[in-house]
């Protein structure tokens, strides 16, 4: 059978979940398109179309979905949200600049991405990627938590927006074994023997929503271990 997936614009996606999304989409038939700040690993998911920028930059963000759009012949059938960053810590102890850029990189760059997409999407899906976090507020997450709880509310009010034009979903995944808490320090870091989901299941989940028949939608979808200590 015929995938219908076509071509889907994932951001984030040379490492971690976006990773696994690149590898589950090729796997299912689509054609991958990777929009990051660091080249895709060919020895991992193969020849992919990839773009380069920084998701604070609106103007390169717009440029980069253009180019891979054209990479692909012209037209965009889905967007996956993946990337996103954190700077952990008090809010008085963070530098206002490293704040900012969380919600510029996971709120703002989110938007940018689809304002750049909806034009080349013929009806189509998107799926934003929000957190747990997104949901259920803890301490030392402040602009991690303002910036999910954005996506979250960004996703709500785009598929009242989109509504019967572009299905819209948002996936609220716990937390993964991925590069993400690479270069923390300790106290910020998952404990060695924390229950974590694989990135490449949580993909999969992406891949659910993305093959849903048209009209029906998966609007939300929390995704987390058994054991997730930051959901419910």
């Amino acid at each position: 059978m015929k995938s219908v997936l076509g071509n889907v614009l994932i951001t984030g996606g040379a490492s971690g979940l976006g990773e696994a999304t690149v590898q589950a989409v090729a796997r299912h038939g689509g054609v991958p398109l990777v929009l990051d700040k660091k080249p895709p690993r060919t020895d991992v998911v193969g020849e992919v179309a990839y773009a380069c920028a920084d998701l604070a930059d609106t103007d390169a963000v717009e440029a980069a979905v253009h180019a891979l759009a054209e990479q692909a012949g012209g037209g965009i059938n889905a967007v996956v949200t993946c990337a996103g960053i954190d700077s952990c810590g008090r809010l008085a102890d963070v530098a206002a600049k490293e704040w900012e850029q969380v919600v510029h990189v996971n709120l703002l760059g989110t938007a940018a991405v689809i304002r750049s997409a909806l034009p080349l999407l013929s009806g189509g899906r998107i799926v934003t990627v929000a957190s747990t976090l997104g949901i259920k507020a803890v301490s030392d997450a402040t602009a991690y938590c303002a910036s999910k709880f954005g996506v979250v509310g960004l996703t709500r009010a785009l598929a009242a927006e989109l509504a019967g034009e572009v299905g819209v979903t948002c996936l609220i995944p716990g937390g993964m074994h991925t590069p993400f808490f690479d270069g923390r320090t300790e106290q910020y870091r998952p404990p060695v023997d924390a229950k974590l989901n694989q990135p490449e299941n949580v993909a999969e989940t992406i891949l659910f929503a993305l093959q849903q028949p048209a009209g029906c939608e998966v609007r939300e979808l929390v995704v987390c271990a058994s054991t997730e200590s930051s959901w419910p």
